[in-house]
């Protein structure tokens, strides 16, 4: 852990607030320091993707004095928090501990260094553009691979790029279809079904895939030329993939100013599924298949 007077929270969130401007977040967003004192000082930063029990918990041990998270704490009105709900339970924890939070969502959704970007380089994207433009700003991602792959070699080239889930990915298409031209929503993105068809993409990346709107999407494409076809990733994979990306662009800003702090990316899973069971597998340990997440590129 560093030492020394460390840096003013205000001074960080600056920073942050230039890489991913809170007014370029959706309308329905909740974005910006969600507790913590302006003046107080920070010296270790741990980043993740969500704020949950556990991840607080590695805040703490590690004496982290912020943490930096995608989802927003309290993204939905609050009437109460007490202790015995989760929410209350993470105030509690954060404002008992000292430790600042401030969140990043849809703002670094639509940055240039942000969650879009890093799912596209994951995808092996070099050249983007948007896939759509939502409130004025740029939203998910298109792209060309340098050469077709077969849709499956696409899928565990990403499966590789991605930290492990329990649910790993699901694809849907012929496993030796080629794609070339990728589209990508990094977290839901079956809303976005029309503009991927206008964008002309072989393949559509995103998480959070719902029964009706995936069948209807494809049952579409059978009909025409066969895509897009579908790889449905794990919500938090597709998200960490940004985490390594701003603990760079932060340390490159703050070392400018001739701050050094401890940025540290949290590799602690919060996606919420622990293990699947496979037919004539029972569920209990014997037939359970969970998975300790290492994620690429963790600092």
């Amino acid at each position: 852990m560093t030492s020394g007077p460390g840096v003013p929270l205000a001074d960080v969130v600056a920073v942050m607030e230039r890489l991913y401007p809170p007014l370029t977040a959706q309308s329905w967003d909740q974005v910006g320091l969600v507790s913590g004192d302006a003046a107080q000082p920070v010296r270790s930063i741990l980043l993740a993707v969500d704020p949950t029990q556990a991840v607080l918990a590695e805040a703490q041990h590690r004496g982290a004095d912020l943490v930096i998270t995608h989802h927003p704490l309290l993204l939905r009105g609050l009437h109460a928090a007490p202790a015995h709900e989760a929410k209350g339970r993470a105030l509690r924890t954060l404002i008992g501990a000292d430790i600042a939070l401030y969140c990043a969502h849809t703002n670094a959704d639509v940055a240039t260094d942000g969650v879009g970007h890093a799912l596209a380089e994951a995808c092996g994207l070099l050249v983007t553009e948007p896939l759509t433009v939502s409130e004025g700003q740029e939203l998910g991602r298109v792209g060309d691979l340098p050469h077709a792959l077969p849709l499956a070699e696409f899928a565990s080239m990403l499966a590789d790029r991605l930290p492990e889930t329990a649910g790993g990915l699901r694809v849907s298409g012929p496993p030796d279809a080629p794609v070339r031209r990728v589209a990508l929503l990094a977290g839901a993105g079956d809303h976005a079904f029309t503009q991927v068809v206008a964008s002309g993409a072989d393949v559509y990346v995103t998480s959070d895939l719902r029964h009706h709107p995936a069948l209807e999407a494809r049952e579409q494409a059978r009909l025409q030329a066969g895509t897009p076809y579908l790889v449905d990733t794990a919500h938090w994979a597709s998200e960490w993939l940004w985490l390594p990306m701003v603990a760079r662009r932060l340390d490159e800003e703050l070392s400018a100013t001739g701050h050094g702090l401890d940025i540290t990316v949290s590799t602690l899973p919060t996606d919420p599924w622990d293990f699947v069971v496979r037919p004539g597998e029972t569920g209990d340990a014997r037939g359970a298949h969970p998975v300790t997440p290492t994620p690429r590129g963790a600092s």
